[in-house]
């Protein structure tokens, strides 16, 4: 792996051998030796030496083959969780969270002092200086210093987690609990050394491909400006040259979600309640890990990717159908709550990884009319969930609900707490664990400014009729509620 250091190219490179390899019907045989392909024999390109570039590398491939890092195993416990930590990879980032800067100029107010309640401050001919053992990391030097010379350094992966999921290990390695994690990809986003990594499905849909079993794709409408200009139509033509029988976008549910999302709350409001939505599997996850008294309030809805897949096997029994989107958590979703009507997900990296192989550019396939209508694709943005349910209640000739878009998971965790308390004017939440929506997920492939210039064009179709197209698509007759 010669001149490659961005945590990135080797995500990539890692899964672009195992999809070439499982493409030919290899990888088994191959597998051992994908790490000493992507490194050099004497130089290392991205850590301290070439044996620990080579552990971490075949984690990484146990990873994107579907399997545990060496040493983990499934439990009753974390039987569906996602992420792991490849401790090989991981640093154990020696940061002392509160730490006295150059900036402190030794003034005579002494404040940072005086606010520490644990005599762990003292004052020195070169300024303030904590003592480790007595810190107590409250973090009241921080505010108190006038010349914010104190500053707070977290190991990224903790300060990521919206719920305090991620901690050390003995060995000052990150672990993750799986009874509080909601799979959101937020560490694994953020960790610079990419140390914590995602179970992947990729090899399981790739192999159901060769074996020529009926396999269906579902594209969340996030993808636009993922791939280049590439339209979802075009989208769906390259996905097909991959192998997939055919691809659906999953707008088209989103269309069915607003619909009986809609009605569903309109029943709420009678009886006066309040309702959340559950499009979003990480604010799902957070609510009935971390917010139980209020899981009765969850919409029981489906989510547009179980809408669509419902779709698909109304017209095909015996397909394999396959979410493709930028969100971890849903890979977590398939496996915790719907392996029986869903047989994979994969995220836009996977993905990318299986375009690069066959030497597929979606960018240069047409253009074609879209599906679903600009309130189903707009389910990818923050707000677009409450937007469209508002448009099935206009449609309806219903008063107007009042709607609350969380954007974000600290947005989300102040309105589930005020849920909590009954203090929430609101008839609904929207909530979204990514800020921005899921065009922002943890695993998009562009620049969210680059991306959303090409979504935003693409997004403005001209169907906004949502129950009509809902039933001109076949959703009248589609179970859409939890089973």
């Amino acid at each position: 792996m010669e001149n490659i250091t961005d945590i990135n190219q080797i995500k990539m490179a890692v899964l672009c051998k195992i999809a070439e390899y499982a493409y030919e019907g290899t990888l088994e045989d191959k597998k051992d030796g994908i790490p000493d392909e992507l490194t050099d024999p004497i130089k290392p390109s991205f850590r301290c030496c070439v044996y620990r570039e080579r552990e971490i590398l075949r984690q990484r491939v146990r990873l994107g083959m579907g399997r545990l890092p060496a040493g983990l195993h499934y439990t009753n416990d974390n039987g569906s969780q996602i992420v792991y930590v490849m401790k090989a990879a991981c640093e154990g980032c020696p940061i002392d969270r509160f730490t006295v800067t150059n900036n402190c100029h030794n003034c005579l107010a002494q404040k940072c002092i005086k606010a520490c309640k644990f005599g762990a401050i003292t004052k020195t001919p070169h300024g303030a200086y904590i003592d480790k053992s007595k810190c107590k990391k409250c973090g009241q030097c921080v505010k108190a210093c006038p010349y914010n010379a104190i500053v707070d350094i977290e190991r990224p992966c903790i300060k990521s987690c919206p719920v305090e999921a991620v901690d050390m290990d003995d060995n000052d390695l990150a672990k993750i609990d799986a009874n509080r994690c909601l799979n959101c990809g937020q560490c694994v986003q953020n960790c610079p050394f990419g140390a914590i990594g995602v179970v992947s499905m990729m090899t399981n849909v790739i192999n159901s491909i060769r074996m020529g079993v009926p396999v269906y794709a579902m594209i969340a409408p996030s993808i636009e400006g993922q791939f280049g200009t590439a339209s979802i139509p075009a989208l769906r033509a390259a996905i097909r040259d991959l192998g997939f029988k055919e691809c659906y976008e999953v707008a088209l549910g989103a269309d069915a979600v607003a619909w009986r999302e809609a009605e569903e709350l309109a029943e709420k409001i009678q009886e006066g309640k309040k309702m959340t939505t559950s499009c979003c599997p990480a604010f799902y996850n957070m609510i009935h890990k971390h917010y139980p008294e209020v899981k009765d309030c969850v919409s029981t809805t489906i989510s547009p990717m179980m809408a669509t897949a419902r779709l698909i096997r109304s017209t095909d029994p015996d397909a394999e159908i396959v979410f493709i989107g930028p969100c971890i958590a849903k890979k977590n979703e398939v496996v915790s709550r719907y392996i029986d009507e869903i047989n994979a997900a994969m995220t836009f990296d996977e993905l990318g990884a299986m375009f690069t192989v066959k030497g597929i550019n979606p960018e240069e396939y047409e253009d074609s009319e879209q599906d679903a209508t600009r309130y189903g694709k707009g389910f990818a943005r923050s707000g677009g969930v409450a937007a469209a349910v508002a448009k099935v209640f206009e449609e309806k000739g219903l008063e107007p609900p009042k709607l609350r878009a969380c954007n974000g998971w600290a947005e989300c965790k102040v309105a589930l707490q005020m849920l909590k308390l009954g203090r929430l004017p609101e008839d609904i939440i929207e909530g979204m664990n990514c800020e921005g929506g899921c065009v922002n997920g943890p695993c998009k492939q562009t620049d969210l400014i680059i991306s959303k210039r090409v979504f935003d064009k693409n997004v403005n179709v001209d169907k906004t009729e949502i129950v009509r197209n809902c039933m001109e698509n076949g959703f009248e007759n589609i179970e859409m509620h939890k089973h």
